[in-house]
């Protein structure tokens, strides 16, 4: 019944009463959701960020990587979207060759390394580039 009379929607929007609502009627700005939701939602991000990077690089590229690679190339995915990544042409077809100064040198030359998110990206790349990164250890 609550579906029916609230609807379902799976974009937030601002409902009669003005607040910004999501899903069968849940209110955002006055009961937002709790940290078990907020940690459902990041789980069903990193798996699409996983299933889009396996889709980048192809799987047996991907799984022949190590750990910190591929927490460093979901992390960049995560943020930038499956969009952002695509526009680094250059540093996916090198990262696909394996040259990993290559790619470390055009992912720090980018906006996204030195004006959005320097230390995050510096950070990742280190994951990227460097299989002995501890970060994710």
């Amino acid at each position: 019944m609550l579906e029916f009379d609230e609807g379902l929607r799976f974009k937030p929007y601002r409902c009669t009463a003005g607040k910004l609502t999501i899903g069968v009627g849940r209110n955002l700005d006055d009961v937002g959701v709790s940290r078990a939701e907020a940690y459902a939602l990041l789980d069903n991000d990193i798996q699409k960020a996983e299933r889009d990077c396996q889709d980048v690089f192809g799987s047996a590229l991907w799984d022949s990587w190590g750990r910190e690679r591929r927490l460093g190339w979901v992390n960049f995915r995560f943020q930038l979207g499956k969009g952002g990544m695509l526009s680094f042409r250059n540093t996916l077809d090198a990262a696909r060759s394996g040259d990993w100064k290559k790619v470390e040198r055009h992912l720090l030359a980018s906006k996204w390394a030195t004006k959005d998110s320097p230390a995050r990206a510096r950070r990742v790349v280190a994951m990227i580039c460097r299989e002995d990164f501890p970060y994710a250890s």
